[in-house]
């Protein structure tokens, strides 16, 4: 006979949580569940040093709910969030976590009617999660009673930090009795204002680290292209990859709003999220995102903040992040609840050096790959186009094309031309194939290479073999492909083969060879 489990991990659980984590297919703890759910149902302040994706929600989210007091209508736990759409989340979790204990929550944020929440706050509500400005409208208008709150929570500290909302975040904690309180702090860095407010209000807390890096990077693939046409690579490799809900990274609201009107144009099923957007087109894309009727979410940074969805598949860097921070973050969104992500990096070649930096500061390694090819594209469409034509074939629809059949398979096999026809249909007619990355010419190296001058000769004991070393591990390619290397006293001249000139260029241009600085530039014809 099966034995009851009443653990999750080594944690000890009523019933009723146990089943409700079970439902939601939570097996085994993460790290920050496992050290801080026990933290937190002893009594203890806790601080979370965790990103989102680390499991967090739910490190607080079970424990609070566990303390909650059945039966018991007024508010015992209240969370602090800097967005609305992070307040609706946890809302979400909570209710989830609670759903067997019947324990009701609700999110309260700005942008939704005031008169909503305050009838919603009648029915008796005993979790509350809101934004710090909606809040304190609340505690103002004094439609928010606090006095039986048991259970504070700060998530993503750092963040209200950053959006000014500290002066906010004191004036409700004044409210709030200091007696049998109990406060959890969750912030991915502690910066100095942070770390005071945790002195001020919370009583010998006990800490819990968390690595974000450690966490994620494992599961998650890290690739990189290198490519001029950016919009071109990214739809050949989302006609190839089999993704299900994909988030693309870009710099700008404008290159937002370009690359969804592009990708729409070409049929993907995609939109867009910036600071442009009222909340409702914001919620109303999110909707659509969560509800599956959205493949891709076009997003700025700041617009990400706080989406917290753990089915996607594909994180891709449409433009490349600012920072490795920004990469750690933004790849974070892959790779959740033990499944495994791809992350996908597009880089001009100017943008190489950038990208290395990136590698080198998150202490990770990306992925060179070739964009797929329109064999690839053809490969992975080959039973849709081949289901597409049987279709067309039983329609019996297509007599008119006969006659220019006829008249090309007297000069053609006719299996070549079916299958010229088919190229046709899925590409789309090109005068020409594609010209390589490189646009440098008339260096006067030898056919398919181009020549580079650089400052440096056997004055200063260069030797081939150091040339080889430098531009392989630097610029990232074989030492094989490098062409002719001709030194002189003061300069030298090697040759490369044309689609790695510019990123050779990029890279190796200002940088330093046996700890000389050298000048790279495309040589001038013979």
């Amino acid at each position: 006979m099966k034995k009851d489990i009443t653990t999750f991990g080594e944690i000890v659980l009523s019933k009723k949580v146990l089943a409700a984590i079970s439902d939601m297919g939570f097996e085994e703890p993460s790290p920050i569940q496992s050290q801080t759910i026990p933290l937190v149902l002893e009594g203890h302040d806790v601080i979370g040093q965790a990103q989102t994706g680390t499991g967090k929600t739910a490190a607080f989210g079970i424990p609070t709910i566990e303390r909650i007091i059945d039966g018991n209508r007024h508010i015992q736990a209240l969370v602090l969030t800097p967005t609305r759409e992070l307040a609706i989340q946890i809302s979400e979790e909570f209710t989830k976590i609670g759903k067997y204990k019947k324990v009701k929550t609700l999110p309260i944020y700005g942008g939704q009617s005031i008169d909503r929440q305050i009838r919603a706050l009648k029915y008796g509500v005993q979790i509350v999660i809101g934004t710090p400005g909606r809040l304190l409208d609340h505690i103002r208008r004094n439609t928010i009673k606090l006095n039986a709150v048991k259970t504070l929570i700060l998530d993503e500290a750092d963040e209200m930090l950053d959006m000014g909302f500290v002066d906010d975040i004191e004036a409700i904690l004044e409210q709030l009795s200091s007696t049998e309180r109990q406060t959890l702090l969750f912030s991915a860095t502690m910066p100095a204002p942070i770390a005071k407010l945790a002195e001020k209000y919370m009583t010998n807390p006990k800490k819990v680290t968390i690595s974000r890096e450690n966490l994620t990077v494992p599961l998650i693939d890290q690739i990189y292209y290198e490519t001029r046409e950016k919009l071109e690579g990214l739809c050949r490799v989302l006609d190839v990859e089999e993704t299900g809900k994909i988030i693309i990274f870009c710099r700008t609201k404008k290159g937002v709003d370009d690359l969804v009107a592009s990708l729409q144009a070409r049929g993907y099923m995609s939109d867009g999220l910036h600071g442009d957007l009222s909340q409702s087109q914001r919620d109303r894309v999110m909707k659509k995102f969560r509800d599956g009727k959205l493949e891709i979410l076009v997003a700025t940074d700041v617009a990400a903040r706080g989406i917290d969805i753990d089915d996607i598949t594909h994180v891709v860097n449409y433009d490349i992040p600012q920072d490795h921070e920004s990469y750690v973050h933004r790849i974070g969104r892959t790779g959740r609840a033990g499944k495994k992500g791809v992350a996908i990096t597009f880089i001009e070649p100017r943008e190489y050096r950038q990208l290395k930096l990136i590698e080198r500061l998150a202490k990770t390694k990306l992925v060179r790959k070739q964009l797929p090819s329109s064999a690839d594209i053809l490969e992975r469409q080959r039973e849709i186009i081949k289901t597409r034509l049987l279709k067309t074939l039983e329609n019996n629809n297509f007599a008119d094309y006969h006659t220019i059949v006829s008249d090309l398979t007297v000069d053609y096999d006719l299996i070549d031309v079916a299958a010229a026809a088919l190229k046709l249909s899925v590409e789309g007619f090109k005068e020409k194939e594609e010209e390589p990355i490189s646009k440098i010419e008339n260096t006067g190296g030898a056919p398919g290479m181009v020549r580079l001058f650089m400052n440096i000769g056997r004055s200063q004991k260069i030797r081939p073999e150091d040339i080889v070393r430098a531009f392989a591990s630097e610029a990232d390619i074989p030492g094989n492909i490098i062409g002719v290397i001709n030194i002189y006293d003061r300069f030298t001249f090697v040759e490369v083969p044309e689609d790695v000139a510019e990123r050779v260029l990029s890279v190796m241009h200002k940088n330093t060879v046996k700890g000389y600085k050298i000048n790279v530039e495309p040589a001038k014809s013979r």
